[in-house]
């Protein structure tokens, strides 16, 4: 599958000292891959739209997203991580963010990539419980997935083309593509 933009390519991510973990690092790429391709397809004036009065905007998920990518890795997981002031970009258009996410991911990918798996398995604060360092890890990724997830709906709701992320949507297809609608997909071995 390709996806609309990918900033880090599988031959950039890092080998993991303990090769168990190099899925981890595999996948955080392909989900920071994801959520640039969905950023990029908005516009700066898409910004302020929201999906109800209650909802978040673009704008502000985005925020969200980086802010909430940097608590999680420096306070939670121990990543070098910059300043909280010099998350958000000072240019506010949708690349100008996804341009930022890849920047702090690439770090973070090779911090990563050097620890051993006793570290991952570490139990760390988190929040108001502790964890092992893999479960918040794996946590955050989900909380992506989520974030990213809203703004398809976003998309939908803007009329604007769903972007494939794990595979077909209605918009986006391929030869070979299979969202496995009925039973007899889904029974294929």
């Amino acid at each position: 599958m390709q996806y609309a933009h990918t900033a880090i390519t599988d031959l950039e991510i890092p080998i993991a000292a303990d090769r168990s973990q190099q899925h981890m690092l595999a996948t955080y790429a392909s989900e920071t891959n994801k959520v640039v391709s969905v950023w990029q397809s908005f516009e700066g004036q898409d910004l302020a739209f929201k999906a109800h009065p209650k909802s978040s905007s673009i704008e502000e998920i985005m925020r969200h997203q980086l802010l909430s990518e940097r608590r999680f890795f420096g306070e939670f997981l121990g990543t070098p991580e910059p300043d909280p002031t010099l998350i958000i970009p000072t240019d506010k258009g949708p690349h100008s963010y996804a341009i930022r996410l890849v920047e702090l991911a690439r770090p973070r990918l090779e911090f990563l990539s050097v620890q051993p798996a006793t570290w991952w398995h570490e139990t760390v604060p988190f929040f108001d419980v502790e964890r092992e360092r893999i479960w918040v890890f794996w946590r955050r990724v989900l909380h992506t997935a989520h974030h990213r997830t809203q703004l398809t709906v976003y998309q939908r709701l803007m009329d604007q083309p769903v972007l494939a992320t794990y595979g077909p949507t209605a918009d986006i297809t391929w030869d070979g593509a299979d969202p496995t609608l009925s039973v007899e997909a889904a029974s294929r071995k």
